[in-house]
């Protein structure tokens, strides 16, 4: 089992940045990725973020160029820095662990509310 722990979010201003922060623990495999994902009301949850262990990431088209992933392996954290935000970015956003050996585990964190007001 992994456990995660969400933390940032909030209200902000269009055009504004917030970070947000995630720490895995627990039975951690070397070899991983961890993310962010996102759902709106009314929509389906979208793949915001992505950073295996090795260093790789995968964006989103309408976030590339605003936000960057990072992670602390030492840590077991992942960080999402989100700047130029637009109100289309409010969502729920959910980490999400994923174990990268075959069968291995899908985690999620309970979610943290982003609101971009205009």
């Amino acid at each position: 089992q992994v456990q995660l722990v969400e933390s940032g979010g909030g209200l902000v201003q269009a055009g504004g940045s917030l970070r947000l922060s995630c720490a895995a623990s627990g039975n951690i495999f070397r070899a991983n990725g961890m993310g962010w994902y996102r759902q709106a009301p009314g929509k389906q949850r979208e793949l915001v973020a992505f950073i295996i262990s090795d260093g790789r990431t995968n964006y989103a088209d309408p976030v590339k160029g605003r936000f960057t992933i990072s992670r602390d392996n030492a840590k077991n954290t992942v960080y999402l820095q989100m700047s130029s935000l637009k109100p289309e970015d409010t969502a729920v956003y959910y980490c999400n662990f994923q174990d990268l050996r075959p069968a291995g585990g899908l985690y999620w964190g309970q979610g943290t509310q982003v609101t971009v007001s205009s």
